[in-house]
C-alpha cells in the first residue's frame, strides 16, 4: 500500500514546476535625454543632488538635530514600518500555503466497567473493572499540491507586497525630512519677517518722533503727523501676524517630531543658510531606480501580474492531501506496536465545472487591474520627470528673481536715506521720505520670501530626485 502511494506523489512533484499567468517583465520605458530646465542640463553627468545624505544637503546643525527627532518618532514613519512588519508576517502566512501543515494529537482516557449492569459479568470474566485506552496520531492537515502554480504566485504577490511596503516606507521617508526641511525655512523666514518688522517699526517710530517736534516748531503739518502714524501702525499691525504665524509654523515642526506642541530650537538665520551653487539633477534613467513611489508602483505591478495567475489557476483542479499516521491501543506500551497502528491517507480533487463565467469574469477582473497598476506605473514616471524639471527651473529662476530684488533692496535703502536727509534738511517734502519707506519695507520682506522660494527648491529638487531615504 505504501509503495502505490509513492507514484502519485512523484508524479506531483514533477508536476510542481507548472505555473500558469504570465511572468513579470519591466515594462520598456524611455526616459528623456535629459531634464528640462531652465538652463542646460549635462546629460552626461551621472552625478545627482540625491546622491547625498540629507545631512549633506542641509547643513544647519539644528536642523539636523530635528531631523533625527522626526526619523526617529513622526507617527507616519512609524506606521509605515508597522505596514512592513504586516505586510513581512502576510508573506509568511501565504508562503506556509506551499508546505505540508502536520499536527500531533493524544488522549489517554480511563473507562470503569460495572458487573451488575443490565448483563450482569462473573468477576472471572472482568478480572479488572477499569479499562484505560489511549491513542496517539500524526495528522497531515489539509495540503494543496501546487500544480499550476495558484499557491507560488500568491507567494509572488505577497511577497512584492513587502517590497512595496518597504519603499513606501523609504518615500514617507523622502516626504519626512522634505516637509521638516521645508518647514524649519519657513519658520526661519517668518523669524527674518519679524526682525524686519521690528526694525522698520523702530524706524518709523523715530521718524514720527521727528515729525512730532517739526510740528512743534510750525515746521511740518497735521497732515505731515498723521502719514507718519499710518506708517507706524501699519508696521505695528503686521508684529502679531507674524508671531502667530511662527508660532503656528513650530507647533506643525513639533507634530512632525511626534512632540506636543512647543517652541523649536533654531540655528542659521535665513541669510546664513547654504544654497548649493550647483544642484546637478543626474541621469533621467537614474530616477527610475532612486524614486521609491517609483519602486513602489512597479511593485504594485507585479503584485497586479502575479493575481493573474492565480485567477487562471482556479479553472484547474485543485488537489489535496490529508491524512493520519498514528497508533490506538489499552496499553501504552503497546501504542506503536503493529497491530495497534492505524493510518488513513485522502487524496481530494476539487474541479469546477459550471460557475456561471465568476472564473472567466475573475480572470478579466485581474488583467484589468493590471492594466490599472501599469497606468499608474507610467504616470509616476513621468510626474517624477515633471517634479524635477519644475524644481531645476525653479532653482534657476529664483536665484535670478533674488539677484534682482537685492539690488532693488540696495537702490530703496539708498533712496530712503536720501529722502530722510533731505526732508530733515528742509528741501524735500515727506511725502517722498515717506513713499520710500514704504517700497522699502514691502521689498525687504519681498526679498525674504523669494529667499525662502529659493531654499524650498533645493528642497523640493533633493525630493524630486529621490533623496532623503538614504
Amino acid at each position: 500500500m505504501r509503495k502505490s502511494l509513492i507514484a502519485p506523489i512523484v508524479a506531483a512533484a514533477l508536476l510542481v514546476g507548472c505555473v500558469v499567468g504570465p511572468n513579470y517583465h519591466r515594462p520598456a520605458i524611455q526616459p528623456p535625454n535629459a531634464f528640462r530646465a531652465a538652463a542646460p542640463a549635462t546629460a552626461s553627468d551621472p552625478v545627482s543632488l540625491a546622491d547625498l545624505k540629507w545631512f549633506e544637503v542641509f547643513k544647519d546643525e539644528k536642523l539636523q538635530e530635528l531631523e533625527r527627532a522626526a526619523l526617529a518618532q513622526n507617527y507616519d514613519l512609524r506606521d509605515a514600518v508597522a505596514r512592513v512588519e504586516a505586510a513581512r508576517a502576510v508573506l509568511g502566512i501565504t508562503r506556509s500555503n506551499q508546505f505540508p501543515n502536520v499536527g500531533a494529537d493524544a488522549d489517554i482516557s480511563t473507562i470503569r466497567f460495572s458487573r451488575n449492569g443490565a448483563t450482569p459479568l462473573p468477576a472471572s470474566f472482568v478480572p479488572s473493572q477499569n479499562r484505560t485506552f489511549g491513542g496517539a496520531t500524526l495528522n497531515l492537515l489539509s495540503f494543496e499540491l501546487d500544480f499550476w502554480g495558484r499557491l507560488r504566485r500568491a507567494t509572488e504577490a505577497a511577497r512584492a507586497n513587502l517590497l512595496g511596503a518597504e519603499e513606501n516606507r523609504k518615500a514617507v521617508m523622502t516626504t519626512l525630512v522634505s516637509e521638516v526641511a521645508a518647514d524649519y525655512f519657513s519658520l526661519r523666514e517668518l523669524d527674518y519677517q519679524l526682525e524686519i518688522s521690528q526694525r522698520t517699526l523702530a524706524t518709523r517710530q523715530e521718524s514720527l518722533d521727528l515729525i512730532k517736534n517739526r510740528q512743534g516748531g510750525g515746521v511740518a503739518t497735521l497732515l505731515d503727523l498723521r502719514q507718519g502714524e499710518q506708517l507706524v501702525y501699519t508696521a505695528a499691525a503686521t508684529i502679531p501676524t507674524l508671531q502667530q504665524e511662527i508660532e503656528q509654523t513650530e507647533n506643525q515642526i513639533s507634530l512632525l517630531l511626534g512632540k506636543p506642541p512647543g517652541e523649536v530650537m533654531r540655528g542659521l538665520s535665513l541669510t546664513e543658510q547654504a544654497v548649493p551653487p550647483d544642484v546637478p539633477a543626474g541621469l533621467p534613467s537614474a530616477l527610475l531606480e532612486r524614486r521609491p513611489d517609483i519602486r513602489a508602483a512597479e511593485q504594485n505591478l507585479i503584485v497586479a501580474n502575479a493575481e493573474i495567475g492565480v485567477a487562471k489557476a482556479s479553472y484547474f483542479p485543485q488537489i489535496s492531501l490529508t491524512g493520519f499516521l498514528g497508533g490506538q491501543g489499552t496499553q501504552l506500551t503497546s501504542l506503536f506496536s503493529g497491530p495497534s497502528a492505524v493510518w488513513n491517507f485522502t487524496p481530494q480533487v476539487t474541479q469546477p465545472i459550471f460557475t456561471a463565467g465568476r472564473l472567466k469574469s475573475n480572470v478579466q477582473l485581474s488583467q484589468a487591474l493590471r492594466e490599472s497598476a501599469l497606468i499608474q506605473y507610467e504616470k509616476t514616471i513621468q510626474t517624477a520627470f515633471t517634479e524635477v524639471s519644475d524644481a531645476l527651473i525653479a532653482h534657476q529662476r529664483v536665484r535670478e528673481s533674488r539677484v534682482q530684488q537685492e539690488l532693488l533692496v540696495a537702490a530703496l535703502q539708498d533712496r530712503t536715506r536720501l529722502a530722510y536727509v533731505r526732508y530733515r534738511g528742509g528741501v524735500d517734502t515727506l511725502l517722498n521720505a515717506l513713499d520710500s519707506d514704504r517700497d522699502l519695507f514691502q521689498a525687504e520682506l519681498t526679498l525674504s520670501q523669494i529667499r525662502l522660494n529659493e531654499l524650498d527648491s533645493v528642497v523640493q529638487l533633493y525630493k524630486a530626485l529621490g533623496g532623503g531615504w538614504q
